[in-house]
């Protein structure tokens, strides 16, 4: 298993075809402890994987990967895995009546026409607004995020890998819900949570461009690719409303107990 990759919670790990790879260790609790590191990644899809590149993914260790995307994103760019790793395939979105933005996301980024028919007028914002508090209440979501928790409570599913397409949206509600279960204060959340802005945004840097040099608005295209702190506040309001607290979502949106819930604790808190 690789050891810790930086000394600062939310170090990127250097994987060039695995961008917004990092590891949630090193981060701290309200009572003092610490999370492992070595026992949670977060990242993009694996399907870009390189042949240089697999040997480093699979120095991590991993006895889990779970992809977070809808059966059309699986099969259209499946994952390349670490020998030593199953999947586990929870389509969060399954639900979801409206799942244009990520089975379109190829044309949005080539076509500026496309991006604007779908996503001007802010309605990307609304989009991801939305999305956000469905993480937090819709049923396959419920189902999606409940299996991923009560596999982390149990010890042989880690180290974890935990991913969608770009590691941001889905991948971000599941870390987000994770590092409050496990008592890190609002502000790190938000801070781990926003990371990806400066870990992803620079692999697609090329996309822009192009985007650019097509007439599109790099700004609507950083709507969809980047991350905003008005959509993490969105599910966190759906959460307070429908399940008063995080034990509250865990306990009663989940179904994961008191016991479920201090299983996670002691397997990825230390101190």
């Amino acid at each position: 298993m690789t050891s810790i990759p930086g000394a600062t919670p939310g170090a990127s790990i250097p994987i060039e075809s695995v961008p917004n790879l990092r590891d949630i260790g090193g981060h701290r609790t309200r009572d003092g402890a610490t999370i492992r590191f070595g026992h949670y990644y977060r990242s993009t899809d694996l399907s870009k994987i390189t042949v240089d590149d697999a040997p480093r993914l699979a120095d991590l260790g991993l006895v889990t990967v779970f992809d977070l995307r809808t059966h059309s994103e699986r099969e259209a760019a499946p994952d390349r895995l670490p020998p030593t790793a199953r999947e586990v395939a929870l389509d969060v979105l399954a639900d979801k009546a409206l799942r244009s933005v990520p089975a379109q996301m190829q044309a949005v980024m080539s076509d500026p026409s496309i991006a604007v028919s779908m996503l001007g007028e802010n309605k990307a914002v609304d989009y991801f607004l939305g999305s956000y508090r469905d993480f937090v209440t819709l049923p396959s979501a419920l189902a999606s995020y409940r299996t991923l928790f009560t596999d982390l409570a149990a010890r042989h599913t880690l180290p974890a890998l935990v991913h969608c397409t770009t590691g941001k949206d889905r991948t971000g509600w599941a870390t987000a819900s994770l590092l409050m279960l496990l008592g890190v204060d609002e502000d790190d959340v938000f801070d781990e949570y926003l990371l990806t802005n400066a870990q992803l945004l620079p692999a697609f840097a090329s996309v822009f461009d192009k985007f650019t040099e097509a007439g599109g608005d790099p700004e609507l295209l950083k709507q969809v690719l980047g991350v905003r702190p008005e959509y993490l506040q969105a599910a966190l309001k759906q959460m307070r409303e429908s399940f008063g607290s995080i034990e509250g979502y865990f306990a009663d949106g989940l179904g994961i107990d008191a016991a479920g819930q201090d299983a996670i604790r002691t397997h990825l808190l230390e101190g």
